[in-house]
């Protein structure tokens, strides 16, 4: 085994030098394909193939990259990948010159060429480009995959994303929708009146969600800041403005553990309005997630594994504590205090910390219990207000809160609240937060002097919501993890 890898590796180093020598060859005879720099596209593979009928006979120029090649005497045919898709070309010594089609037998799989001919149909009905001129753009020193087998080691396809786009096909069209559903979302807010705006991502306090941040430091004012785990308090600081509605699309970070479902930065949009609440938010999202879909998919009808998930019909609406009831049983409305609800995660196996209350405990349940069931569009509303710093209390249940989250696939995709707009009550709730820190709790938030005193100025009633583009998106591509839909995912340094 090891003699067969030795010879592999042999056979690799000879045919990368010959690839050298090829580049050295053409630089000797002053070709240098390196030194063009640029070449005139008119169309694109697909382009071509849609339109074939109004474009056979017209003379085309695409380019892009040698994916196989056939040499058959005085003529050959190579196929040539593009953004679009694939093209075969029919490459003649008699269409091109002697001395191209000499230069166009020693080119590589993988070098990247323009060609430039008429639009035709083989015998055979392929539709193809007649090369009337075939220009080397740039040579290719390294040998992609074999293209039966393509590229399947799933670490390097992460950590060579290039090379995965290349061989595979569905990847780049997973990153097309990517680009085609941010897009979307912006036509609908923009369309309902939303105004993009941008933040701060290097922040002296990261507030706004339960989480941990990165921590860096700021030479030139000499000061320690942190990276953004939310975009929240700068957004709501604009709807204190006058802003009335605001939102953005941008990069947060979590100095978290990496799964399927999490990658430490993450593309997250906030979106506020005021003079709405949490049922507004649900309304939106509804509403967002059915344009989308229909944009993007031409359907509210979306695989994901071996479900298919209606974003046709309305949304599921249930409390936390309805659904917590509806898979165990219990109906938290009957527990007394916190020690009969950790009494009752004792009985059930769940783990809790001392300082959890009944309300902690409520959500604990519903995590271990209920999330992984929601595999249909479900908004979790009224959450325990232990877990909610930032929300609004509910006027008939004040410890509870007007807050929900969207799971779909058992996974949350958004969490909106009625937006706490109190200062006094906003400072109480720093100050138990601080408390919750200082027990031990690293995901606490810290007490924002600055958005607190915006608060004082005055905030109206507002809604305000957050969603994860990358969920999103797994979603609407059927990836089963995060990485998936990163074009560059975090992963440990190779040297480690």
């Amino acid at each position: 085994m090891a003699e067969a890898k030795n010879i592999q590796e042999q056979d690799l180093n000879q045919l990368l030098k010959v690839r050298r020598e090829k580049l050295a060859a053409l630089q000797a005879a002053g070709k240098d394909p390196f030194q063009i720099t640029k070449y005139d596209v008119t169309h694109h593979s697909k382009d071509i193939k849609d339109g074939f009928d109004a474009m056979e006979g017209q003379t085309v120029r695409l380019a892009g990259r040698i994916m196989q090649k056939r040499v058959m005497g005085k003529a050959s045919f190579c196929n040539i990948q593009d953004l679009k898709g694939t093209i075969q070309s029919y490459v003649a010594r008699d269409s091109i010159g002697e001395d191209s089609y000499k230069n166009f037998k020693k080119y590589d799989i993988g070098d990247i060429v323009g060609i430039e001919g008429e639009v035709f149909k083989t015998k055979t009905g392929e539709i193809s480009i007649h090369a009337s001129s075939v220009t080397l753009l740039s040579k290719s020193l390294q040998i992609l995959p074999e293209k039966y087998h393509g590229l399947t080691n799933t670490d390097l396809r992460y950590r060579q994303r290039y090379t995965d786009l290349i061989m595979n096909e569905e990847v780049k069209d997973t990153f097309v929708k990517r680009s085609k559903i941010i897009s979307a979302i912006r036509r609908y807010l923009d369309g309902q009146g939303f105004m993009e705006v941008e933040t701060p991502m290097l922040v002296s306090n990261a507030g706004g969600a339960a989480a941990r941040p990165f921590e860096t430091h700021y030479n030139a004012l000499d000061e320690d800041v942190k990276l953004r785990i939310s975009l929240e308090l700068y957004l709501k600081r604009l709807i204190v403005g006058g802003m009335e509605r605001v939102y953005e699309i941008g990069r947060v970070f979590r100095n978290e553990g990496v799964d399927t479902r999490h990658n430490p930065e993450f593309t997250l949009m906030e979106l506020y309005q005021a003079y709405t609440d949490y049922y507004g938010m649900m309304d939106l999202t509804e509403n967002m997630y059915r344009y989308v879909a229909q944009e993007v998919l031409g359907t509210t009808q979306v695989p994901y594994g071996d479900q298919m998930i209606d974003l046709g019909k309305p949304f599921e609406r249930l409390t936390m504590i309805d659904v917590v009831k509806k898979y165990t049983g219990i109906d938290f409305n009957e527990i007394a205090d916190t020690e009969a609800a950790k009494k009752l995660a004792d009985e059930h196996h769940i783990e809790y910390e001392d300082r959890h209350t009944k309300g902690n405990i409520l959500s604990l349940f519903f995590e271990e219990f209920c999330e992984e069931k929601l595999i249909q569009p479900t908004f979790i509303m009224d959450h325990p207000i232990e877990i909610s710093p930032l929300t609004k209390k509910k006027p008939d249940k004040p410890e509870y809160v007007e807050r929900f989250e969207l799971f779909i696939t058992g996974r949350e995709m958004a969490n909106a609240y009625s937006e706490l707009n109190d200062p006094i009550d906003q400072r109480e709730r720093f100050a138990a937060q601080e408390a919750a820190f200082a027990a031990g709790d690293e995901e606490a938030n810290h007490t924002d002097e600055d958005f607190l005193n915006a608060l004082e100025i005055g905030m109206p009633p507002t809604g305000g919501i957050g969603y994860g583009i990358d969920r999103l998106v797994m979603l609407l591509t059927n990836s089963p993890a995060i990485r998936d839909v990163l074009l560059f995912p975090t992963m440990k340094s190779i040297d480690k």
